[in-house]
């Protein structure tokens, strides 16, 4: 019997500089990546519509020489507005890592509520480029990446970020309220005070002095979702600067090249696309 394989759109710019490991990332869940310019799109040469999974690699897309996504965001709205909204309304899965979240919070796919400009992803309060391994909380119970087999509302996992624009702020109380109330909050920077409720409210536990500790988010219906850790480099346990630690508790698992904590975001995605679009 044939697995279906999931097509996946990894997204590039000049710049992007994350789209080999995250295209491995999904091809290692079994999905069938394709990493692919955004000059192909914008031409019209591939079609949004090919894939089922759409994703916005980190990197320093055109350099953010007029802030962190602001071109690809910009050029993608000018050309691509509408194909978006209805890729993203099909119900199938987006994802934006680091810069690319800071893509799809400019896109106004995050938080998704049209006509607003509600969330920002401003400087690091410390003012310089933050890159170290976090430990975050899952909050969200209706976003595919983080709710499935190996994924539920509550679990702590640990990534690296590597940024310098990832303070995420909110315009008023009434839109936190909101992201709150919809349950458009994915992830939180927590410690060891907070790591059933609360948040990090101290650098580094929270890296970059985000509100209520935030570290990703998703839109009302949980199909989009941007993060500023990256999951795609702690795909093996053996990326986790730590491992030796917990090996000496635990002993390596036994599937090893899969078992790091970012690993199960993509084998989340790919399992529900492949059961709810991939037809192919």
């Amino acid at each position: 019997m044939n697995v279906i394989q999931p097509r996946v759109l990894v997204l590039r710019s000049p710049g992007t500089n994350c789209d080999e490991e995250t295209a491995w990332a999904f091809e290692l869940a079994g999905a069938k990546p394709e990493r692919l310019h955004v000059g192909a799109l914008l031409r019209r040469e591939r079609m949004l519509e090919e894939f089922d999974i759409l994703v916005f690699p980190g990197g320093f897309s055109y350099g953010d020489d007029l802030g962190s996504g602001a071109v690809l965001a910009n050029r993608l709205r000018s050309r691509l507005e509408d194909d978006l909204g209805v890729f993203v309304a099909s119900g199938r899965l987006v994802i934006g890592i680091c810069n690319g979240f800071q893509v799809l919070v400019r896109l106004g796919l995050l938080p998704g509520w049209p006509g607003e400009k509600a969330v920002s992803l401003v400087e690091n309060e410390s003012n310089q480029f933050e890159d170290r391994w976090v430990t975050l909380r899952v909050e969200s119970a209706q976003c595919p990446f983080l709710n499935g087999p190996r994924g539920k509302n509550g679990w702590i996992l640990r990534l690296p970020i590597a940024h310098k624009e990832g303070r995420f702020l909110v315009r008023d109380p009434e839109s936190l309220e909101r992201l709150r109330s919809e349950g458009q909050i994915a992830l939180r920077y927590v410690d060891e005070s907070s790591l059933e409720s609360g948040w990090a409210m101290q650098f580094p536990r929270n890296p970059n002095g985000s509100i209520e500790g935030i570290a990703g988010i998703t839109n009302p219906r949980g199909n989009v979702l941007g993060l500023m850790p990256h999951p795609e480099r702690h795909l093996r346990a053996l990326h986790d600067p730590q491992w030796t630690r917990t090996a000496a508790r635990r002993g390596l698992p036994g599937d090893e090249e899969r078992s790091g904590d970012g690993f199960v975001l993509f084998e989340n995605a790919v399992a529900y696309a492949r059961a709810s679009f991939a037809s192919r």
